[in-house]
């Protein structure tokens, strides 16, 4: 068994694995408290937040606080499940390495 197959590429990126990492125990995140978790830009982060929706892995949701914009995101079941399998081969590729 080969264990680095089953790597999702998409989660190669630090900033999308710090993503799926954060909203995998959070019910749900804002645009800002993301960028402050994960010290990036405004746009560094929005380019892959996109990637992260267009692959189905997030869930958007935007609406207001007073007349404040306010954009959350959460995992999508499919996300949930394509993290899980690529944290899976990461630690098969540990075991498999020792």
């Amino acid at each position: 068994m080969n264990p680095i197959g089953n790597l999702n590429k998409i989660f190669e990126s630090r900033i999308r694995l710090g993503v799926m990492s954060v909203l995998m125990v959070n019910e749900e995140v804002n645009f800002n408290d993301l960028k402050e978790v994960l010290e990036v830009t405004d746009g560094n982060l929005a380019s892959h937040l996109s990637t992260l929706e267009e692959n189905g892995f997030l869930k958007v949701h935007k609406g207001f606080i007073g007349r404040k914009t306010n954009t959350t995101y959460s995992i999508t079941k499919a996300g949930e499940k394509a993290f899980k399998g690529h944290i899976t081969a990461l630690e098969q590729m540990i075991k498999f390495s020792q």
